[in-house]
This record gives C-alpha cells, structure tokens and sequence, in this order.
C-alpha cells in the first residue's frame, strides 16, 4: 500500500546548491495537509532547474515509510 504526500515547494537555485553539497542532506516542508515532512534532498535532483526547484510535488511512500517516486504536478 502506497500513500502520498503533497507539499509545494520554492527553493533558490544557491539555496538548493548548499543542501545538495552536503550541508544539509534532508528537506522540510509543510504538506498540504498541514504536517510537517521530512525527506532526502536528493530525490529532488531530476526538477532541479538554473533558479532552483518550484512547484508542486507529491512525494510517494509505501506502508514502511520508504520512498518509492515523486511527482511534478
């Protein structure tokens, strides 16, 4: 069983540099929902753009909280 989790997110291009060298390995943010999320900075690579990565993302987990595939909407 999958479930899915939503959170917009506006990262600066320098800001999202700083997290993939290293010094910060995890993002937060706010889903939808209102709870607070916590996931690995690097499943975000493949929306990284020249002025960061905006947008909205559904970030899917299956039942052991294990990342399977995130999603641009």
């Amino acid at each position: 069983m999958s479930t899915s989790i939503t959170v917009s997110l506006g990262i600066p291009a320098d800001e999202y540099l700083r997290i993939y060298q290293g010094s910060a390995r995890f993002i937060q943010a706010m889903s939808s929902e209102g709870r607070r999320v916590k996931f690995p900075a690097n499943i975000l690579q493949p929306f990284v753009t020249r002025e960061g990565v905006y947008g909205q993302f559904s970030i899917v987990i299956d039942s052991s909280h294990r990342f399977k595939k995130i999603i641009r909407h």
